[in-house]
């Protein structure tokens, strides 16, 4: 549990951020997020190019797409909840960890066999988001259990702030390589894949496994980690979580829907990935420390304000070449003030014997309602137009977030301010 206590003092330079993260974030940390650094550099080559190449190149219509975005988003559902309750059952966080990274790496390879199928294209996305769902609860809960209690967000924001490195060095790889040669999207892949591996090396090598806090034979069954939902502070954190998933289009529908509005020259799309990876670079460590002292609940809804001003943007009257910019800009506010604040609030209410699971229920709740919201978004689209996608969609997140406030007001621990 959260204990004021233990918080940490906020320096608010930029310098003393950086260096105060040095000192107290745990060097398993640092190694986990340089594997996601290396992890994310691979998956966003790909992911950068696919609202082009999918759109525009081979024709899918908005709802075909989101369709293929809900599938991107929704399959880590199944395995995301399965990877927390087995390492939480088994002990070995970092095994579990290894497998879905090593399962992702080997979709990159899996890219170069189905050529220009969009539904071979679906199957290996579907089975690398398979892996980001084994990987993913596993390797918070390291590094919850890597970290201070009062300290949570901030590690967090490290690991994001590594991993937004990644994301912000992968677009930038593929519009060089798409640049240098035109059309060559298995170059992509394959350099991809190449990056993709030595992530997992990283992870084998040098990511120190911590056990949990209880004996083998103690270890909690897969039905306890189902009965987490039950306890009304988890279930109130997923409820929101699921609740904003539901209201949130995926970054890939917005970027085209601008693209739309703008008109900019398509393969410049990847560019809106860098510029959104870049401001989380920035802010994450910082809102981390930030929610650490001043509320993660009240850093949370604020973070979907920048969403909410996404949308606003969209519907500017006069589209400038401000637009594209701004609208980088905040979604990488919004990434950097909800993402690893998500898991911060959910650690801090889990017990540590079920952290992976605990964890994988506030991320799954979220990719519910993603998986719902890219339907969603594709559906108003196709049937009326871009524009009453935009509009609902942003009615819909200001009505959650007048909701959610409190569900996570109340399921805050005593003494966390929010």
């Amino acid at each position: 549990m959260y204990r004021p206590e233990t918080a940490i003092e906020v320096p608010w330079t930029r310098r003393r951020f950086w260096a105060d993260a040095r000192r107290s974030v745990p060097a398993n940390v640092w190694l986990l997020g340089v594997t996601s650094l290396f992890t994310d550099v691979s998956a966003e080559m790909v992911a950068s190019v696919l609202p082009a190449y999918l759109m525009l190149g081979l024709g899918l219509s908005p709802l075909a797409y989101g369709a293929v975005e809900g599938l991107h988003v929704g399959a880590t559902v199944a395995t995301r909840w399965l990877g927390g309750a087995v390492a939480d059952w088994w002990g070995r966080y970092k095994g579990v960890a290894l497998l879905g990274y090593g399962l992702s790496a080997a979709c990159r390879a899996g890219l170069l066999l189905v050529g220009c199928s969009p539904a071979g294209i679906a199957g290996v996305i579907a089975a690398d988001r398979l892996g980001k769902g084994l990987r993913t609860a596993p390797r918070d809960a390291l590094i919850s259990l890597s970290a201070t209690a009062g300290g949570l967000a901030q590690a967090f924001g490290v690991h994001r702030a590594l991993d937004a490195a990644g994301a912000l060095m992968g677009p930038l790889l593929a519009v060089l390589v798409l640049r240098a040669l035109p059309g060559a999207y298995d170059v992509v892949f394959v350099t991809s894949c190449a990056v993709a591996i030595i992530g997992v090396a990283v992870l084998a090598a040098f990511v120190r496994d911590v056990p949990g806090p209880i004996a083998p034979a103690s270890r909690p069954s897969l039905v306890a980690a189902l009965a987490l939902v039950r306890q009304p502070a988890v279930g109130r954190i997923a409820l929101a979580a699921g609740a904003l998933g539901l209201v949130t289009a995926s970054d890939g529908l917005l970027y085209v829907a601008l693209q739309a509005s703008v008109g900019f020259p398509a393969h410049w799309l990847p560019l809106l990935s860098v510029g959104t990876a870049a401001t989380f670079l920035l802010l994450a460590i910082p809102v981390g420390m930030l929610a650490d002292r001043w509320g993660r609940p009240r850093v949370f809804v604020y973070g979907h304000l920048a969403l909410l001003l996404v949308h606003a943007a969209l519907l500017a009257p006069i589209a400038g070449p401000w637009m594209p910019i701004a609208v980088a800009v905040l979604l990488g506010v919004y990434y950097a003030a909800t993402d690893g604040v998500l898991m911060a609030l959910a650690s801090a209410v889990v017990p540590a014997d079920q952290r992976g699971s605990g964890l994988a229920l506030a991320a799954t709740a979220s990719s519910l309602g993603r998986m719902g919201a890219a339907l969603g978004f594709g559906v108003l689209w196709s049937t009326w137009s871009r524009d009453v996608a935009v509009v609902a969609f942003a009615l819909a997140l200001a009505c959650s977030l007048a909701l959610v406030r409190p569900l996570l007001r109340a399921a805050t621990p005593d003494g966390d301010p929010s």
